[in-house]
């Protein structure tokens, strides 16, 4: 009988996640070559299959989905014990990867990230910012920043901040354009928004908040393209306030009138969350946001324009 390698179950694992070869190689720093080799080792130890190899990729076997549970079952015990009895300098170290919408990944993460790798400097962190939603249960990331809580899975969730979000424009558009004193307005102007079929979640639709059948006339997926669109002339959109200090460009349009308040939700898959590395990622996360509350809230943003008005009279 073939002799079973325990190690086999990391590529097993990387491959039943993703469900292709070559992406599992890049997140095992593996090749190509050897993840097949790898599976096709464990398939004969096991002396079964564990997938059919199809040409949009790798789908599990009954024998494939068995295998999967006993196999994350192991990879938990494995963290507990790199978190519980190795030492300290061994559990703050290794890989995080943290995902978040673009507009808080780019924007407030980012810009923070060389504080955290200050801190922990045995940590290479890898931050996916991105408009769609991540899998914690393919490890498609360590820790997940959403707009809404999960429905199901084996996650760990805890509401992070709420933040806000108001209208922009730039100067240059509102001089060429009709004046907006009301949302009525808004109907005679170049709307920025997302595009309808690739919104990932509700909570992005945001343009019958401010009235009732806006629609956007051009569209991005991302928010950063709508911000940078916004600011160069294009027309006006809704952008969270804590990006606007990085865009001088940027103009409120009724700001007393259109305010969106949505939530942040902070996701940990339930075998990480006592994984001392990623318990560290969590905290530093919680306190920037707790730090920065006048800023996810628009407080600086409406105390800048208050000064920016008080200047030009």
């Amino acid at each position: 009988m073939e002799r079973f390698d325990w190690d086999d179950l990391r590529f097993f694992l990387a491959v039943a996640r993703s469900g292709r070869l070559t992406a599992a190689a890049r997140r095992l720093g593996a090749d190509h070559a050897t993840v097949s080799r790898r599976i096709t080792s464990l398939e004969e130890s096991l002396k079964a299959k564990l997938f059919e190899r199809r040409p949009q990729g790798y789908a599990l076997t009954g024998h494939g989905e068995q295998l999967l549970a006993k196999a994350e079952s192991m990879e938990t015990e494995a963290l507990a014990i790199q978190s519980e009895i190795g030492g300290a300098d061994m559990a703050l170290s290794g890989t995080v990867r943290i995902g978040a919408p673009d507009g808080f990944g780019t924007s407030f993460l980012a810009p923070r990230l060389p504080s955290l790798a200050k801190a922990y400097p045995g940590l290479e962190l890898q931050l996916i910012a991105m408009p769609r939603l991540l899998s914690l249960s393919k490890r498609e990331a360590d820790v997940a920043i959403t707009l809404a809580p999960p429905k199901e899975g084996k996650v760990v969730a805890r509401k992070l901040c709420d933040y806000r979000l108001g209208l922009y424009a730039s100067r240059d558009y509102l001089e060429s354009m009709p004046p907006i004193t009301a949302p009525e307005d808004l109907f005679a102007h170049r709307i920025v928004g997302y595009i309808d079929d690739l919104i990932f979640t509700p909570e992005l639709d945001y343009l019958d908040e401010v009235a009732k059948g806006l629609r956007a006339q051009i569209q991005s997926s991302s928010v950063i393209a709508q911000m940078n669109a916004v600011a160069a002339g294009a027309g006006i959109g809704v952008i969270h306030h804590f990006m606007v200090p990085s865009e001088p460009r940027l103009v409120p349009v009724l700001p007393e009138s259109v305010s969106i308040t949505r939530s942040f939700w902070l996701l940990v898959h339930a075998d990480l969350k006592e994984v001392a590395r990623v318990r560290a990622i969590v905290d530093f996360i919680v306190r920037e946001a707790k730090s920065s509350r006048a800023l996810l809230m628009g407080e600086q943003a409406a105390a800048a324009t208050l000064r920016a008005v008080a200047a030009s009279d």
